[in-house]
């Protein structure tokens, strides 16, 4: 049953997403609050499918958490899902992307005029310097920078280092943090196509202050984040854990 719920759920997902990109290409043009709204109705659409085809639902925790203003959120990443929620949660996250995304026309063309930052993984200190600027741009605009400090998405119960890039940010941007924990990886897992039906829970973590020192901020920053995440995890009515270790990478997968 789960097979063929998820194989209904990618058919419509990919009628839905083609169809979604097709009507919006216009919103390339000039974008604005009108293509950060278009995002938001098809990770909408996306999600209620779903949870009408696979039974897959969420909750949401600590929302007060969010500040009003700019901020960065750093995401722990697990599933496909995670890329999908923010733009329901959160109005017009600005995501950290890996450049390679650029080249899945049009998909990549909507990350990056609805105000993505783009990073070179192999670009090294500029790389990560042209990150900086762009994400000062997203901050003065009064957004909030999504970031996935793994870099990419990890199995539940496996660990890869954080790389600096989140760091960075937050020594030159001068604005909260908040961490955000999950568990979505149980129901959804890496490269996975069976959706499990169930609640993932999405929770944002109290916010760390700018001022820390850098390198005090990023074991903070991966204490609160697995901690909370694993706990998730292993909350009663969970799913076992599936999946197997997943490779380091950058930016958003």
């Amino acid at each position: 049953m789960i097979g063929l719920r998820s194989l209904a759920f990618n058919i419509a997902f990919f009628a839905w997403s083609a169809a979604s990109m097709i009507v919006f290409l216009p919103l390339l043009i000039r974008p604005g609050p009108l293509l950060l709204a278009a995002a938001r109705l098809w990770s909408r659409g996306s999600l209620g499918l779903l949870a009408v085809l696979c039974g897959l639902r969420y909750q949401v925790r600590g929302l007060a958490n969010l500040p009003k203003g700019p901020c960065i959120l750093a995401s722990k990443h697990q599933s496909a899902w995670d890329t999908l929620i923010f733009a329901v949660l959160v109005k017009g996250p600005c995501f950290v992307f890996k450049r390679e995304l650029m080249w899945l026309v049009p998909f990549g063309w909507y990350i990056a005029r609805a105000g993505g930052v783009a990073i070179d993984r192999t670009g090294g200190a500029a790389a990560l310097r042209s990150m900086i600027r762009a994400a000062q741009q997203r901050i003065r605009d009064g957004r909030k920078i999504l970031i996935f400090p793994e870099g990419t998405r990890v199995a539940p119960g496996q660990r890869r280092p954080y790389h600096p890039g989140t760091a960075a940010l937050y020594a030159r941007l001068g604005v909260p943090v908040v961490p955000v924990a999950l568990n979505s990886g149980l129901f959804w897992g890496r490269r996975s196509f069976a959706k499990v039906p169930g609640v993932i829970t999405i929770e944002f973590l109290p916010p760390i202050p700018p001022g820390w020192p850098r390198r005090k901020f990023a074991a903070e920053l991966e204490r609160r984040i697995e901690q909370a995440s694993e706990r998730l995890c292993q909350a009663p009515g969970a799913p076992a854990r599936t999946g197997a270790p997943a490779p380091a990478g950058d930016g958003v997968d």
